[in-house]
């Protein structure tokens, strides 16, 4: 089986583009004019990411559950950039209908009344593992664990995913995602990115909640970014490692004190190219401290101490590289099947599209 499988990989046939480079630095300026929706954008990642695609001339929408601080950090980002189409949306992503109306209203305030990218990336992490201490059991009513974290973290974020995929396809002016499309010939994009967490790829102990809400991210994506090419959207995800934000608790930072942990910056940046790189199809990194770091013969990285003109300085790593390179009987049956009904859709459903794509072009007019 894994013979024959070796013999079928299914990265080109579900439109996955090359590994990502990392040294490859993308153009901000391409960001200019394109709307992006932003989850969780009051801090953390999400105030990161609004400050660096404001500065490129982005049409941004940020959510947050927090109205205050949200509403004060988009006019001051106002004020430092000189981007006036800067827009703070109150959201509570456990609420579905506060996302519909996030999602309506990023449209109506969109300039050509759609969306290009979407970032999940609201989440929060748990000041206490309720495995580790499973109390009041013993009461006649025993009340139940605190699942606020799967609520924000798993399903808010599905619901984001479930919304992007239904508004992305429908972008005025956008075509389906192609690793081979030409950049300057691409005004418009399909793009969702979700954020997970190195606790989506390894288990961190006395963080159970948080570990499964996050590896039920990283399996969504595995899952999406092999079917995402019938609606023309391109899907990536970061998993950043212990980043220095809001959301690392006091007890984190104690753990790690002396240790190793990673810049919001860094974090932006591998953002930034997924977002300002229309090229970037089906990838996921993981971000980290930077580190001195040189590749042996073996292929694998080596820690360097002192100086070596060959040594690199890293923060970005690919993960998931080879999941489309060996596959099995049902996933290349079940893929080859995918792209025979995009190819029966053919003109219907381009047809379909624009038809869509007018009717968002017309109501923006008539608001």
């Amino acid at each position: 089986m894994a013979r024959e499988a070796a013999k079928h990989p299914l990265g080109e046939i579900v439109r996955q583009s090359p590994p990502f480079d990392i040294n490859h630095v993308p153009d901000d300026s391409w960001l200019k004019d394109k709307t992006i929706i932003i989850t969780g954008a009051a801090s953390g990642f999400g105030e990161g990411f609004l400050r660096r695609w404001a500065a490129a001339g982005a049409v941004i929408v940020a959510a947050d559950i927090n109205v205050a601080k949200g509403d004060r950090l988009v006019r001051d980002v106002k004020k430092d950039t000189g981007n006036a189409n800067l827009h703070f949306v109150h959201c509570d992503v456990t609420d579905w209908q506060s996302q519909v109306n996030l999602f309506r209203e990023a449209v109506k305030l969109s300039p050509h009344g759609g969306v290009d990218t979407v970032v999940a990336n609201a989440g929060i992490a748990e000041p206490k593992d309720p495995f580790e201490e499973p109390h009041s059991l013993d009461l006649a009513d025993p009340p139940p664990p605190d699942m606020s974290i799967l609520d924000v973290n798993l399903n808010g974020l599905v619901y984001t995913t479930y919304l992007a995929l239904w508004y992305l396809p429908r972008n005025p002016g956008s075509s389906p995602a192609n690793p081979n499309c030409v950049t300057s010939e691409t005004q418009r994009d399909r793009h969702l990115i979700l954020v997970a967490s190195i606790a989506g790829l390894m288990p961190i102990p006395m963080s159970a909640l948080y570990g499964a809400s996050k590896h039920a991210v990283v399996g969504l994506y595995r899952s999406l970014r092999s079917t995402s090419f019938m609606h023309g959207v391109r899907i990536n995800m970061l998993c950043p490692y212990f980043i220095d934000t809001p959301l690392i608790t006091a007890t984190a930072r104690v753990i790690l004190a002396g240790g190793t942990i990673g810049k919001a910056a860094d974090v932006v940046e591998a953002a930034t190219r997924f977002a300002a790189d229309p090229h970037v199809v089906g990838r996921a990194v993981s971000v980290g401290p930077k580190l001195k770091v040189k590749q042996n013969p073996n292929g694998d990285w080596d820690l360097v101490e002192g100086d070596d003109q060959d040594a690199e300085q890293r923060a970005i790593w690919e993960v998931y590289l080879h999941d489309f390179e060996n596959t099995d009987v049902f996933q290349r049956r079940i893929v080859g099947l995918m792209n025979r009904v995009t190819e029966i859709r053919g003109w219907t459903g381009w047809i379909q599209d624009m038809i869509a794509a007018i009717a968002c072009s017309l109501r923006s007019l008539w608001r």
